[in-house]
């Protein structure tokens, strides 16, 4: 997976097509991330001693093929691909050829 946690991304399909937000977590082993304010979803939560019960709003996992990194420059979804500055690989949008990391 070549997405990072704190990568902007947007949405490019399903119910929450075209927002945005960061990645809080990537889940490598199913191909998925999780995205800050995105396929909020509502779990009913059984209360226990300490804490009440209740529902509570989480963010799903989604596919890494449903989420496109944001152009710096654009603020647009860009492809991206890597070049090497001083014996660093780095990342660079496809769109402005600007440095997305």
């Amino acid at each position: 997976m070549k997405l990072k946690v704190g990568d902007k991304v947007v949405v490019i399909s399903g119910a929450d097509k075209g927002k945005q937000g960061k990645i809080t977590k990537t889940l490598r082993q199913e191909d998925k991330v999780i995205v800050e304010g995105v396929h909020v979803v509502k779990k009913h939560q059984k209360g226990n001693g300490q804490e009440t019960g209740g529902i509570l709003e989480i963010e799903a996992p989604i596919h890494v093929s449903n989420v496109m990194l944001v152009d710096p420059k654009t603020k647009k979804g860009t492809r991206f691909g890597y070049t090497t500055e001083k014996d660093k690989k780095i990342r660079i949008s496809k769109k402005s050829n600007e440095k997305l990391d």
